[in-house]
């Protein structure tokens, strides 16, 4: 199975028994399954196995289902209206038997508003359930249409995110590579800050100072951090070769990727690994874009 994206469109039409249909569908972000439908009268039966269909194929996202259903023309048939017809005979033979008139010719009477009445031929309840299977079979097809969108769009995405990873793989050996994580680069700093700690207050206890010797020591070390990313990129892979619907793990996995680029950029003590440190940060960001689209 491929990774989906949340954003799709698919459409089909279809026709049966003089009635014509069109489906649209799409789908777009959503935490969570959220179906809408817009159908016309007479169709709202249909819903509850639309839902069903809906949910069998489509995990996450915001989807919106539109139905439009029309007869088509020549299909309707010409009735009379018996009680209007009757209405404007007595009324004829009143008049008759007031004066000396002709008759009228059936053409003018039918002419009369009301008189004759278009309306659509009864349908018995066979064909109607014929012609919703077929209406349910197109929307199933639509489905799968929608489900080729969605998946060509999440192999973009598997993509862009595996380049992206990729590049957060890059900083995080730089950072790990960098001279400034060097047992003799760190010593030289925390020799400047004690320094600076002991010109500031030169009658400090001396285990007062051991003790903030240990806190700059700890402060420096990022050996966890760097760990913990490199533990994230790989269970970053392992979900983008799953090709399950992982959006939400993803999305974890991005919160934490940028916990612990935080984390690094407070503990860093180097411009350059700070340097390196924001460029992660900006690069996680734009994964977590990413991410949002993903089911």
């Amino acid at each position: 199975m491929t990774l989906r994206s949340m954003t799709g469109f698919a459409r089909r039409d279809g026709s049966d028994g003089g009635y014509r249909w069109h489906w649209e569908v799409r789908s777009v972000n959503g935490r969570g399954l959220d179906i809408r439908f817009r159908l016309p009268p007479g169709c709202e039966s249909l819903e509850p196995l639309l839902r069903e269909a809906a949910s069998r194929r489509v995990a996450r996202g915001n989807l919106t289902v539109g139905l439009t259903l029309q007869r088509q023309s020549g299909q309707g048939e010409v009735r009379i209206n018996e009680a209007a017809l009757a209405t404007v005979l007595a009324a004829i033979q009143r008049i008759r038997a007031a004066g000396d008139f002709a008759s009228p010719r059936p053409e003018g009477v039918l002419a009369l508003k009301g008189v004759l009445e278009a309306g659509e031929p009864d349908e018995s309840e066979a064909e109607l359930e014929a012609r919703q299977r077929r209406m349910l079979a197109d929307f199933e097809a639509a489905l799968e249409a929608l489900g080729e969108a969605r998946a060509a769009e999440g192999e973009r995405l598997a993509t862009i995110l595996s380049d992206q990873i990729a590049a957060i793989e890059a900083i995080v050996g730089r950072i790990a590579a960098s001279p400034a994580r060097s047992p003799d680069a760190i010593r030289k700093r925390l020799a400047d800050q004690l320094a600076r700690i002991l010109e500031a207050g030169p009658s400090l206890d001396p285990a007062r100072v051991h003790q903030e010797a240990a806190l700059l020591a700890t402060r420096a070390d990022i050996a966890e951090e760097l760990d913990r990313l490199t533990a994230h990129i790989a269970a970053a892979r392992d979900l983008l070769a799953t090709g399950a619907p992982v959006g939400r793990k993803l999305d974890f996995l991005a919160q934490e990727f940028n916990r612990e680029a935080n984390t690094l950029c407070s503990k860093a003590g180097d411009v350059d690994i700070t340097r390196l440190g924001l460029e992660l940060k900006a690069l996680i960001d734009q994964m977590r874009e990413q991410v949002q689209n993903i089911e």
